[in-house]
């Protein structure tokens, strides 16, 4: 039998093992504290110690959690060595800040020394004016693969892929191959295989580098590539590009032009962060806070982002209280009834939710198709109809002890209805967006809480003034 000493060893070594995982990246509260104290004490020697070893994202982590002044401070302090690296992976709002401080020298030069996909997602959102001013600071190489990459549609691969790769003909052994990884000095700073092209720069073939150093050299590339090239257009869009790496684990996939031609590569990090980005703009949508969140924001962007939706609400909340107003003499003479409505559009909207998600999840990763659509939605509202009846039989056995029996069988009967439109309209409201090319994550939930609540009230204060008056 364990003693109370050992128990407490245990604990102790697990709450150690836990300190030290969450340690594993990032910045801590203590680091962001100390570096805050020697930048509020313009201690500088001592703040460039605390942050010389952090890695460019953990820079970027510290930057967004110090307040306005220190973070000014801290780039100061870093001007003339600042790292390229920390601007990609700041949020919106403080890299707008930080590259408006280090101003456009500084900037030109980040950007002729990011990877080409790095570069266009510090321009692309920049003013013409802005843009163009840097564009023409930068080397001629440089501008030109930016420009190229800003003419490709916004979120598509063009503006994905980075114009780094390694391509390398058929024909080429295995040991040319790496006598010329070798001796080039500027290849990609990452890869993870050769792309093999015929004589119009197309691609043709894949050679991962692990296969590639397992061969002798004077094996032929393409005896060993992989002949089937998952090509993505330049003019693809990001999500569909995400999809593709999910659906064949890609670790990086050829990008070409309108003609074949290979023009890029993207890789899979690249696509994380779209997973990422995709991920938070829909669950921002859904609860209308705009497509992006940002912590940093200042108070009037984010009133502005807020303040559109909250009015569609009101505008649904209304009709439903025209509903409510239309049996305001029933509820006088019933009591009851005020007391138990909230129970009917907190299930049905809570019922419709779980149906929304699992919708505008299936539709944006193209789960739900019109083959298939039938099939789901009589799945939905077969679940609504289980649901109803069990809770309907619960709750409206619970009503009749309390208040009378044709309460509890009103409520019961309020309640199917309502769970069984839930299943319906948490399906058929994100379909019609869908089809009409609106975004169902924007509005389909505004849309479906007025569904449920006009139909639950009306169902449930209909039936009481039919039977019980």
């Amino acid at each position: 039998m364990r003693d109370d000493d050992d128990i407490q060893g245990r604990d102790g070594e697990t709450a150690t093992a836990a300190g030290e995982a969450e340690a594993l990246y990032g910045v801590s509260d203590e680091l962001v504290r100390r570096v805050a104290d020697a930048l509020d004490e313009g201690d500088a020697p001592t703040a460039r110690m605390l942050v010389a070893e952090l890695h460019a994202a953990d820079i970027a982590d510290l930057l967004e959690r110090l307040s306005g002044e220190e973070r000014r401070a801290l780039v100061e302090l870093q001007r003339d060595g600042f790292d390229p690296e920390i601007l990609p992976h700041l949020g919106g709002n403080v890299r707008d800040q930080v590259i408006a401080q280090l101003g456009p020298r500084a900037l030109a030069e980040a950007l002729s020394e990011l990877d080409s996909d790095d570069a266009i997602y510090l321009i692309e959102d920049l003013d013409d004016d802005i843009q163009a001013a840097l564009l023409a600071a930068v080397p001629p190489a440089t501008r030109r693969a930016l420009e190229e990459s800003l003419a490709y549609p916004e979120y598509s691969a063009g503006r994905l892929m980075q114009r780094d790769l390694i391509a390398m003909p058929a024909f080429w052994t295995v040991g040319r191959a790496i006598d010329f990884l070798r001796e080039t000095p500027d290849l990609p700073e990452e890869f993870y295989e050769i792309f093999v092209v015929d004589p119009r720069h197309k691609p043709i073939g894949s050679v991962p580098l692990a296969r590639m150093l397992r061969h002798p050299r004077k094996v032929l590339l393409r005896d060993i590539m992989d002949r089937d090239v998952d090509a993505i257009a330049a003019a693809t869009d990001q999500e569909e590009v995400a999809r593709l790496f999910r659906h064949y684990s890609l670790a990086s996939a050829p990008v070409v032009d309108d003609q074949g031609r290979l023009i890029g590569v993207i890789t899979f990090d690249d696509v994380v962060d779209v997973i990422q980005e995709e991920a938070e703009e829909d669950m921002a949508l859904m609860a209308g806070v705009g497509s992006e969140v940002d912590v940093n924001a200042g108070l009037v962007s984010v009133v502005r982002q807020r303040i559109a939706w909250l009015g569609v609400n009101l505008g649904t909340a209304l009709m439903v209280s025209s509903v409510i107003s239309l049996f305001e003499a029933t509820i006088e003479q019933i009591v009851a009834l005020a007391v138990l409505m909230p129970i009917v559009a907190s299930m049905g909207g809570n019922a419709g939710t779980q149906t929304l998600t699992v919708a505008v999840r299936a539709l944006a990763l193209k789960e739900l198709t019109p083959s298939n659509a039938m099939r789901i939605l009589t799945r939905e509202v077969g679940v609504g109809t289980i649901n109803g009846l069990v809770f309907g039989i619960a709750v409206g056995a619970v009503a009749a002890v309390i208040f009378d029996p044709f309460i509890g069988g009103v409520l019961f009967c309020a309640l199917l209805a309502n769970l069984v439109t839930a299943g319906l309209a948490g399906m058929l409201i994100p379909l019609a967006l869908d089809r009409l090319k609106v975004d169902p994550a924007v509005s389909a939930g505004v849309f479906l809480t007025a569904v449920t609540d006009v139909v639950g009230f009306f169902a449930f204060l209909g039936l009481a003034q039919l039977v019980l008056l």
